[in-house]
C-alpha cells in the first residue's frame, strides 16, 4: 500500500496540513495516513539539577525527578492522541475516507526514512512550533526532510485551500526533467490549468528544452500555458504568481550538489522561505 503521510505537530499550521493531505489523498485515491512523531527533547527537564543536590538528599531528589519526567511523558502521550483524533475528524469532514493514525517516539527524519517505501506522497508545514509566529521561516526538520526522503513533498502554509490552477518553475535541468515527469503522470494535479515557466535569457537550447517540456504536457492532457521571463528567478516567478493568481508552485528540489549550494545558494531554500503559497517539491 501507498500512502499520503501527513506530519501532524503541536502548531497551528496542522490545520492546513490537515486539509492538505485530505485532498491529496482524493485526487490520487490513496490511503491517508496521518504521523505525529513526538521527540523526547520537546519536553526536557529545565536545567541539570544534580549538581546542586546534597548528598543527604540527592537520591530522594532523584527519584522525585523521575517521577515528574514520567508524569510529563505521559501528558505528552495523552496530548500527542487527542491531536491524532481531532486530525481525524478533521480530514473525514474534508472528504477523507480511508485513513489511519500511526504515533510514534523518537527522530521525525528516522521516522520518514522507514515508512518511505510506502509513502506517495509526504504533507508537512512549513513552519514548526518554534517558528509559529514568523511569517517567512522554516521548521528546524524541513529542510533534512526534503534533503533526506527521496518522495515528493506538498509543504503548506497557516491555510490551504484546493489549488485552482499550478505553475512549474522550470530550467532544463534533470531534477526539472524528472519533476516535469512526475506531474505528467500522476492524476494530483490533472484537469488543473498549468502555468510552465522559465526564468533564462532565451538561449535557442533554453527555448527548445521549454517547447518539449510544453509537448509533454499537453500530451499528457493539461491545459498549459507556457512562458519565459527575464530577470532573477525569484522575483520573476513571485511577480508572474501574484499576477496569474496562481494557487500552487511546482518546482524540483535540491539539484545541486551542498558544495555547490552553499558557494552559489539554493533557489529551493530561498522558495521555501519566502513563498506566500504552497509548494510542491520533486525530486
Amino acid at each position: 500500500m501507498t500512502n499520503i503521510i501527513t506530519c501532524i505537530g503541536r502548531f497551528h499550521v496542522s490545520a492546513a496540513v490537515c486539509d492538505a493531505g485530505a485532498w491529496a489523498s482524493q485526487r490520487l485515491n490513496a490511503h491517508l495516513k496521518l504521523l505525529h512523531v513526538l521527540d523526547k527533547s520537546e519536553y526536557p527537564i529545565k536545567g541539570d539539577l544534580t549538581g546542586k543536590i546534597g548528598l543527604g538528599s540527592q537520591e530522594h531528589l532523584l527519584d522525585e525527578l523521575t517521577v515528574l519526567e514520567e508524569k510529563r511523558s505521559k501528558l505528552a502521550r495523552e496530548h500527542e492522541k487527542y491531536m491524532l483524533e481531532a486530525a481525524e475528524r478533521r480530514v473525514r469532514e474534508d472528504g477523507a475516507k480511508d485513513i489511519s493514525t500511526l504515533q510514534r517516539h523518537g527522530s521525525l527524519i528516522e521516522t520518514l526514512m522507514e515508512l518511505e517505501d510506502e509513502t506517495r506522497l509526504l504533507v508537512m508545514g512549513r513552519r514548526g512550533a518554534e517558528h509559529d509566529n514568523a511569517a517567512h521561516s522554516i521548521g528546524n526538520n524541513l529542510e533534512n526532510v526534503i534533503r533526506t526522503i527521496h518522495k515528493p513533498i506538498l509543504i503548506v502554509l497557516s491555510k490551504f485551500s484546493p489549488p485552482n490552477c499550478f505553475m512549474i518553475a522550470f530550467d532544463g535541468s534533470p531534477t526539472a526533467q524528472k519533476a516535469l515527469d512526475m506531474v505528467a503522470g500522476s492524476p494530483l494535479l490533472k484537469g488543473l490549468p498549468c502555468h510552465l515557466i522559465m526564468v533564462c535569457s532565451g538561449t535557442d537550447e533554453r527555448k527548445a528544452q521549454l517547447e518539449a517540456a510544453f509537448d509533454k504536457l499537453v500530451s499528457a492532457g493539461f491545459d498549459v500555458t507556457q512562458k519565459t521571463l527575464d530577470g532573477k528567478v525569484l522575483a520573476a516567478l513571485d511577480t508572474y504568481q501574484k499576477e496569474k493568481q496562481i494557487d500552487l508552485m511546482v518546482m524540483g528540489a535540491y539539484g545541486h550538489s551542498r558544495i555547490r549550494q552553499f558557494l552559489a545558494g539554493s533557489n529551493t531554500t530561498a522558495m521555501l522561505r519566502t513563498s506566500d503559497i504552497p509548494l510542491l517539491l520533486l525530486r
